[in-house]
């Protein structure tokens, strides 16, 4: 039997660092209970979680966050376009696409790894929590 290939980007156990980091972040800070997810490169959940007393719906807007960072190469609020066509891309993508501060690329170098969105709090809280999280894991990484 031959072995089933691996995608490039990140593994489960990266994935889970990112999810926890920014739980962590939300808690530290106290912010409102967040939902994380971390997205392959195909935009496939790999990681998806949600603090306790979280809104259902922050879940799918996590993940909705997490594939606009990966639709457009940058963070998910970085791409300012006027209502229509956001409405345009969002039919495209059945929804899935929230050009509000929350979704990054998880990044080694300029390789995109993956993504990471969050949902949940105030836009800039949710970056907050998404982008410490990515600063610790590259650290955690590096062995920092």
């Amino acid at each position: 039997m031959t072995e089933t290939p691996r995608l490039p980007g990140l593994s489960l156990a990266d994935a889970d660092h990112l999810v926890a980091a920014a739980l962590n972040v939300a808690a530290e800070q106290g912010f409102p209970p967040l939902a994380v997810a971390v997205l392959d490169v195909t935009g496939a959940v790999v990681t998806l979680r949600r603090a306790d007393g979280g809104m259902p719906m922050t879940s799918r807007i996590a993940v909705a966050k997490a594939r606009t960072a990966l639709l457009t190469l940058r963070p998910s609020g970085a791409l300012p376009l006027p209502g229509p066509i956001v409405d345009g891309i969002q039919h495209l993508h059945g929804g899935d696409y929230i050009p509000y501060a929350g979704g990054l690329p998880v990044t080694d170098g300029e390789l995109i790894l993956g993504v990471i969105g969050a949902s949940g709090g105030h836009a800039t809280e949710d970056e907050e929590a998404v982008r410490t999280a990515v600063s610790r894991w590259h650290e955690h990484r590096s062995g920092i």
